[in-house]
């Protein structure tokens, strides 16, 4: 399968500006679970600008419905 970077990097709302895997989506994922995380997708526009993408993060964001 040929990826589709630029057509993910439209819709990735990662705000960390030195991150080598915009628009790479499996790559990302690998990482982020890899670290016990999330990525930035997951999470809305104040959450995600935290950089804390752990589970726990997740959980309570869910459990505010800001998710």
């Amino acid at each position: 399968m040929e990826c589709q970077k630029e057509e993910n990097k439209q819709n990735c709302n990662c705000t960390y500006p030195g991150c080598s895997r915009k628009g790479i989506c499996c790559e990302c994922i690998r990482h982020h679970l890899k670290n016990r995380q999330l990525p930035g997708c997951c999470f809305n526009q104040e959450g995600e600008k935290t950089y804390d993408r752990s589970f726990e993060h997740f959980v309570k964001l869910v459990q505010e419905n800001k998710v």
